[in-house]
């Protein structure tokens, strides 16, 4: 095909577009990317990542909790992750006499190794492509509705049939916006133990601060291990259980990493966007992540200035914290790179090539008027968009309010809800009542709730917010601190006590007088008005989005393979497993500034201050570091690497996956993003996108030399 100006101004505006570097594949097709993946240095096939003929990498990968990687090394089902993604059971396991956070974690024997109740792990056993089932019966003629319809009866026609054949869970997954589909056979664990963390001035090194940027010295690393029944078989916690026996576990290298080696990440990245249209990415880029930001920063400044004041309230606002804090960091870093790189820019450059071949052909109409009508949906959704951001963001921050809302369900109960049904509500509720006010802080909460109802009422018109805050105008004159004055002091689920005497002596005659409670009117006013507002108009929004993104993603699978034949086409991440490769090496996020590839002990120590949480080092750490005893995990040159980057398409949910080597052992942890590119979910720019791993020579010096926990190195299968 001959190719346009627009389209050759595009090659190089747009860049590495589908760079070798760029791409999350499905490792059931690996096959296709395995010369280019050869040619950059790879020495095993792809045979030898993802089989279901034999074991393979696959079997040591695992979706870990609900939102990060883990990986198996040893035959006893030892896996390591991220520290932030362990982060919360250390929290959870943590009291002021533990304080797991600030000392770390180290079972010395497997008795030691503690229960996480609730906590699974995923593993991936087969894939198959069932797109010509689940669009079974659908045609050029079938309308959006009726093929919405079918393929919800195909996969579930397909799930009911497959679960009667097989002991694994089974679920259908969409690629390609709806043009492809797998079905997908996983194991789930549910006896999960945790085994070893380092202390958070480790594991959490910079805090905040350093979260989200290069160069990095953090040791983001936890270690748990799987647990089954004495057949084999996932199985509840039981002190009968037993380690799990992989069919796989990743051999660990020694060796380092040098500039330009050739590196791959395995995992399972949660969310990409990188198909939308430029309008989406602006709304994304400029209206609704500055709103998050400025609501997210408001809040952690009040967490910060409590919890300096108080190690126990430090410990109970951890977890709650990093939660914040992850994200906040990385949207400011989408704003920033979308502006600076312009992103939105070269995704117009993108969208002129496009209707260019579009035009070229009259069947292509479709495909042209997708991307037309894309603006004037999201204009419309933008209101929608805002108002669930706000209520979100600020309204259900307000810690009272969020767990008020969980007894809205007791609060229905009449004299016929059966008392069976009744209990298992109550039974449900105690135990969230006690975690609750395990980690709950009032004065903090109330500062919160003052802060953000004073957003909330400023950005939201009369006419389109919840009716609490028109409430705060009329009752109290606009004094937000007056109306939260009220709402704590009247309150009942500001004391555990008074709240666990409601459960204990409940009565269905009570329901009424609990749902007149301030708490649960303040979150029904807020949920009504969605429900009643905004809940079926963003709905209605969204299918109209995911349809126009259905047809103008066809469009591009259409169009890239003819306008830029040298290129493969990658799916968006869902959270199932992939595979990301590119190579090691540094960047040069602006004029004058260039970062190499890995950092060292040395910039622990010179990041070093007593004062500031974030950045104290340990006196052990000092210890080994003064002695400079690193023993065989020291590199080449002497020092201790502790980080080190890569070209590899990462995003969350990447957390804790395995960095391999070209000859498929373990080389670290991926643990984060340059902050420089985190716009990579919806932008790529292989000249900052990279992702951050801790080097697993420090991982196994903190474990060995630090912790002396060498039980857990001779488990491992170790490549000097």
């Amino acid at each position: 095909m001959k190719r346009t100006l627009s389209t050759i101004i595009t090659v190089i505006i747009f860049g590495g577009i589908l760079r070798a570097d760029e791409g999350m594949w499905i490792p059931a097709l690996l096959q296709r990317n395995e010369a280019e993946m050869q040619a950059m240095g790879m020495k095993i096939t792809a045979d030898d990542i993802y089989s279901i003929n034999h074991s393979s990498m696959k079997d040591a990968v695992v979706l870990f909790g609900g939102g990060c990687t883990g990986e198996i090394v040893s035959d006893q089902g030892l896996l390591l992750t991220n520290h932030h993604c362990g982060y919360g059971w250390i929290q959870r396991h943590s009291t002021v006499e533990h304080d797991y956070l600030t000392d770390g974690f180290w079972a010395m024997t497997m008795e030691e190794e503690l229960p996480c109740p609730g906590l699974t792990v995923t593993m991936l056993k087969n894939m198959v492509d069932v797109t010509d089932k689940v669009l079974e019966g659908v045609t050029d003629q079938t309308t959006d509705e009726e093929r919405a319809q079918l393929v919800k009866e195909n996969i579930k026609k397909l799930v009911e049939e497959t679960e009667k054949t097989t002991e694994y869970k089974v679920t259908v997954e969409s690629f390609y916006q709806g043009n492809q589909y797998f079905l997908m056979y996983n194991e789930i664990f549910k006896d999960i133990r945790m085994v070893g963390a380092p202390p958070s001035n480790i594991g959490k090194f910079g805090g905040d601060t350093d979260n989200w940027v290069w160069p990095r010295h953090t040791g983001d690393f936890s270690i748990f291990r799987v647990y089954v029944d004495k057949d084999g078989k996932p199985a509840e916690y039981s002190e009968d259980n037993v380690p799990y026996k992989p069919d796989y576990h990743f051999t660990i290298s020694l060796k380092g990493v040098e500039k330009d080696d050739f590196t791959f990440v395995f995992g399972y990245p949660a969310r990409t966007n990188e198909y939308l249209p430029s309008v989406a990415v602006n709304q994304e880029a400029n209206v609704i992540y500055p709103v998050v930001v400025d609501l997210r920063t408001q809040i952690l400044d009040i967490y910060n200035k409590y919890q300096e004041k108080d190690a126990k309230v430090r410990i109970q606002y951890a977890s709650k914290h990093a939660g914040l804090g992850n994200g906040w960091k990385k949207w400011m870093g989408v704003i920033e790179g979308i502006r600076s790189f312009k992103g939105i820019e070269k995704k117009r450059a993108f969208e002129t090539a496009y209707n260019d071949w579009c035009m070229q052909a009259r069947n292509r109409m479709k495909y042209m008027h997708a991307l037309r009508d894309f603006t004037p949906v999201y204009e419309e959704y933008e209101k929608y968009r805002m108002a669930t951001t706000y209520m979100t963001e600020a309204g259900f921050s307000i810690e009272l309010i969020s767990y008020a809302a969980s007894f809205a369900e007791l609060g229905e109960v009449t004299k016929d809800t059966p008392q069976e049904e009744i209990d298992n509500i109550i039974s449900s509720l105690k135990a969230e009542t006690k975690a609750f006010f395990k980690d709950y802080y009032q004065p903090i909460d109330e500062e919160v709730a003052v802060t953000m109802l004073e957003a909330y009422r400023a950005a939201q018109p009369e006419d389109f917010r919840p009716e609490i805050l028109n409430e705060i105008d009329k009752k109290y004159k606009g004094d937000v601190k007056a109306y939260v004055d009220y709402l704590f002091k009247k309150s009942i689920f500001t004391s555990e006590e008074n709240v666990n005497k409601l459960l204990d002596g409940f009565k269905p005659a009570k329901a009424k007088k609990l749902m007149k409670d301030p708490a649960i009117v303040a979150y029904n006013s807020m949920y009504e008005f969605y429900r009643d507002n905004v809940k079926d108009k963003s709905k209605e929004c969204n299918d109209r989005i995911n349809n126009l993104r259905r047809v103008y993603m066809e469009g591009q699978m259409k169009m890239i393979p003819e306008v830029y034949p040298e290129r493969n086409l990658y799916p968006d991440a869902n959270f199932t497993l992939r595979v990301t490769y590119g190579k090691v090496g540094g960047f040069k996020p602006k004029d004058a500034v260039t970062y190499r590839h890995f950092t060292t002990l040395d910039g622990i120590m010179q990041k070093e201050n007593p004062d500031i949480y974030d950045y104290v080092v340990t006196d052990r750490l000092h210890e080994l570091y003064d002695a400079k005893d690193y023993g065989r995990y020291a590199d080449k040159d002497g020092s201790m690497h502790v980080a080190f980057i890569a070209g590899n398409h990462t995003t969350g949910g990447n957390s804790g996956s395995p960095i391999l080597n070209a000859e498929g052992q373990l080389l670290g942890l991926n643990f984060d993003r340059t902050w420089e590119g985190t716009m990579s979910d919806l932008v790529y720019d292989p000249s900052i996108c990279k992702n951050i791993s801790v080097d697993i020579r420090y991982v196994l010096f903190l474990i060995d030399k630090y912790a002396g926990c060498t039980r857990l190195i001779d488990e491992m299968t170790i490549a000097e």
